[in-house]
């Protein structure tokens, strides 16, 4: 990757904000600087999440008042309000 010089940098600079503006780059920098403080942290932690559910046979049975009461359910419909 070649290397940017101060001129490239200037130049660059301008066009950010010409894009963007002046009052928006402080929030841009801000973003910026949490997503790469984020990504060090996340690169950082050797924690694996486990995402595969464990499903006991107690899941797996649904009880008949849990059944009986989604039969029972009432249905309304959604008034709109202007």
């Amino acid at each position: 990757m070649p290397n940017l010089g101060f001129g490239e940098l200037v130049i660059v600079f301008l066009i950010v904000m010409l894009i963007f503006g002046a009052g928006r780059l402080p929030q841009i920098g801000e973003g910026l600087g949490k997503a790469i403080r984020n990504l060090k942290r996340g690169l950082n932690t050797d924690d694996d999440i486990d995402v595969t559910p464990e499903i006991t046979p107690a899941d797996k049975q649904v009880p008949k008042q849990a059944a009986s009461r989604v039969e029972d359910a009432e249905v309304v419909d959604k008034v709109e309000t202007k």
